[in-house]
């Protein structure tokens, strides 16, 4: 991977946009004392993911952004982005597949850092992730800046380890390995975890099944009761609709049975009209 151009905006020294294009693989910076050249190095350390102000030859990180001078007001953010060429895809993770990443950081003076791939939020790991094996990093060889020679020499082995590693392109190995020692760690945690959990509610186990019992017992009375209500409202309300149909109808005419006894009339002769006369007189025995 080769850094093509810089994009430094509010950075330190650097009040207006500036671009930097690194058009071939040697290119020199001259200039007076004072004008700003190391804070190049210290914005590509600053962009690749440091975080400790001392590396950046400050005391905070908010030193980073432009303080301001006597005729120009303070930034408000401070802002860095790298180009690189990856024609020949050595990026790591899913940025191998494009001819060109860009990297960028941005500093707001309430603290906030944002960082971006392609113009795509992503994390500081992310970052990180995307050149290892590659020298490039807040700390890797690949950034000599002042005091860098000695500090290789004067190493320990341990820390001398580091640098060989990551020329010879082991690092990014290592850090995956590393990573997923974590994960293992972190997995037998979750199963520790799950255990206990289950040593508990073993434990109860016998106490639920009993409640279980209970409430399913519950629950299978209640239903009857409410099919036994459902089925009494059901006849009141036939026998009430029964009621009211009976009163609604007429009340039938009965009629007499008794007959009557037929008395034979009397003649106009003079012997009917005596024997009808001696029927109607005839006196009581007894």
């Amino acid at each position: 991977m080769r850094l093509t151009s810089i994009k430094l905006s509010g950075f330190k020294s650097f009040a207006e946009p500036t671009n930097f294009l690194l058009p071939g693989q040697l290119v020199g910076v001259v200039g007076p004392n004072g004008c700003g050249k190391s804070n190049i190095m210290d914005a590509v350390r600053w962009v690749l993911g440091e975080s400790r102000a001392s590396e950046l030859r400050g005391e905070s990180m908010q030193d980073v952004i432009f303080n301001g001078t006597n005729n120009r007001k303070p930034a408000s953010r401070s802002s860095v982005e790298l180009v690189f060429d990856n024609a020949d895809h050595r990026a790591g993770g899913q940025w191998s597949q494009f001819a060109e990443i860009a990297v960028k950081r941005v500093l707001t003076r309430d603290g906030t850092s944002s960082y971006y791939i392609n113009n795509q939020p992503v994390r500081r790991r992310d970052i990180q992730d995307v050149f290892p094996g590659t020298g490039l990093g807040p700390r890797a060889y690949a950034i000599i800046g002042r005091g860098t020679i000695s500090r290789i020499i004067e190493s320990k082995p341990e820390e001398l380890r580091l640098f060989l590693e990551e020329a010879a392109g082991v690092s990014k190995y290592k850090e995956r390995r590393r990573e997923t020692e974590n994960r293992l760690h972190d997995t037998r945690e979750n199963l520790t975890r799950v255990e206990d959990i289950l040593r508990e509610l073993n434990a109860n186990l016998e106490k639920l099944e009993k409640q279980a019992e209970v409430a399913a017992r519950y629950n299978a009375l209640q239903a009857d009761v409410t099919l036994k209500q459902h089925q009494l409202w059901f006849l009141k309300r036939t026998e009430a609709e029964n009621d009211r149909g009976a009163a609604s109808r007429p009340m039938p005419i009965k009629r007499s049975t008794t007959r009557r006894r037929a008395w034979p009339t009397c003649g106009t002769s003079r012997a009917n009209s005596r024997r009808c006369a001696r029927r109607t007189t005839r006196p009581a025995t007894g």
